[in-house]
């Protein structure tokens, strides 16, 4: 591997215009009880990593930025270093200047005296560090946007609220903050189910506005303590998945607040339905009309939205090791649970991996259903528009509409294991072409090793299956 990407200088500093520093001032000025600032840069694993500094400090930081060591992309989910990624002790881990990202820089609502603001890592000319999974998705929004085109995105998040306490098999569902009652029914779409939490839901909802994340719809899902949050869509795809990453925080701060746990693992409960992160996308063209409505305003759309589909089916298996990061992953891949396990597609159809839903025709976009919550938010994105844009570059025919059931008439094909989804990964070409191969190679290295420790470990159900029984 290459490493001509390390133009580490160890007195370069990136000054940032005088605005940025007024941005700090304005802020500092507006809430003076805030004496400590995070800086958040998120990793490979959707991990928020980074530093906690005095009030005093943020000035510096939106004028020069703040330095961290290059390998905070080189871990893995419990922060153990990598290092045959090619570019740790190659550098000497070297720190890398990381900038603010202006519009993320808000108090936090669960911490009088905080703030925080995202960061992302920067090369010695100020372009995106190769590594950071932000920069992954700035370099291939880029490429579309060099044709003229625009993603608008929405986010749709499910999650579960967890008693802080274990039950006798592990995490349970938390009691209602109403009655102090444990459900154990399935109350999909119940209002009740939303009444039963409505301190802690209220406070994330409310929580978010304070930050400037808009929220759309809040809905219960299909199992005791699991909801669903719908972002609100946005044409600056950077920004949506910022609002995404500062919203899971949100989500585990206040529930801790409202003493309990919440969690976005794509299958924390055995029997229970898995977790989902659910991606719509539209296009736009330089005059602001979405290419993907057909003529004749068609519920299937355009010829584009059809190059695109067939992209994303495409390029959906190399893509599983972004969309299913790790082992616990998998076990929401399964049929008639409305998870997708083959790349199809459908008009108002949750059975196929992209949906076109129903409505407006000037909002024709379809729903990417296979991602899941545990997933990277910028990598995810990124993917998803990889896999758009091949379609549209090589105007790519799109598999048979889907009416009825898929899971009747496509056998599960998308990789259904960790190792399998890795290998997949390695083999493709799509995403090496977008991400660039050192980043391919950088994650792939990071998930490998991260499913060799997961290999070897011993669980519970093995001790209870096996110790006295072979």
């Amino acid at each position: 591997m290459g490493n001509g990407h390390l133009q580490y200088c160890p007195h370069a500093l990136h000054r940032l215009p005088p605005m940025s520093v007024e941005i700090a001032q304005h802020f500092l000025s507006q809430h003076p009880a805030v004496s400590e600032i995070d800086l958040i840069l998120v990793d490979t694993s959707g991990v928020l990593r980074g530093k906690r500094v005095r009030a005093a400090t943020l000035e510096t930081v939106f004028r020069e930025g703040i330095r961290l060591p290059c390998s905070t992309f080189s871990m893995d989910i419990n922060g153990n270093i990598v290092y045959d990624t090619g570019f740790i002790l190659e550098s000497g881990e070297a720190d890398f200047n990381c900038l603010p990202v202006a519009h993320t820089l808000t108090p936090v609502p669960w911490s009088d005296s905080t703030a925080q603001v995202l960061i992302s890592m920067v090369e010695a000319d100020g372009s995106p560090f190769f590594a950071d999974p932000r920069g992954v998705l700035e370099r291939v929004l880029n490429r579309l946007q060099a044709k003229g085109l625009t993603p608008c995105v929405a986010v749709e998040l499910e999650f579960y609220l967890l008693d802080r306490a274990m039950g006798d098999n592990g995490p349970q569902p938390a009691k209602s903050q109403l009655t102090g009652r444990r459900s154990s029914q399935t109350g999909v779409y119940a209002i009740s189910e939303l009444e039963d939490f409505a301190p802690v839901l209220r406070a994330i909802t409310d929580a978010c506005a304070q930050q400037g994340i808009a929220t759309h719809t809040l809905v219960a899902e299909s199992s005791p303590g699991h909801y669903e949050i719908n972002l609100a869509h946005q044409s600056d795809v950077l920004a949506a998945a910022d609002h995404a990453v500062m919203f899971k925080r949100v989500v585990k701060s206040l529930a801790i607040a409202h003493g309990l746990d919440a969690t976005f693992m794509a299958k924390p409960l055995t029997g229970r339905s898995g977790s989902g992160l659910h991606v719509h996308v539209s296009l736009l063209n330089e005059a602001g009309n979405n290419v993907f409505q057909a003529a004749d305003d068609a519920p299937a759309g355009s010829e584009r939205l059809g190059w695109a589909i067939a992209g994303l089916c495409e390029a959906m298996p190399e893509s599983m090791a972004i969309f299913a990061p790790n082992s616990n992953s998998f076990r929401r891949y399964r049929e008639g649970a409305f998870v997708p396990v083959a790349p199809c597609w459908g008009v108002n159809n949750r059975t196929t991996a992209l949906r076109i839903p129903l409505g407006d025709p000037g909002a024709t976009r379809f729903e990417h259903r296979v991602p899941g919550a545990d997933a990277n938010i910028y990598l995810t994105l990124a993917a998803i528009l990889a896999g758009l844009d091949y379609g549209l570059e090589q105007r790519l025919k799109p598999p048979t509409l889907t009416q009825g059931n898929a899971y009747d008439q496509y056998p599960s094909s998308l990789p259904r294991t960790w190792r399998e989804a890795l290998t997949r990964f390695d083999q493709g070409t799509i995403l090496k072409d977008y991400f660039g191969k050192d980043y391919c190679h950088v994650y792939s290295r990071c998930k490998w090793a991260e499913q060799a420790q997961m290999a070897g470990i011993v669980s519970p159900t093995e001790h209870e299956w096996y110790l006295y029984g072979v």
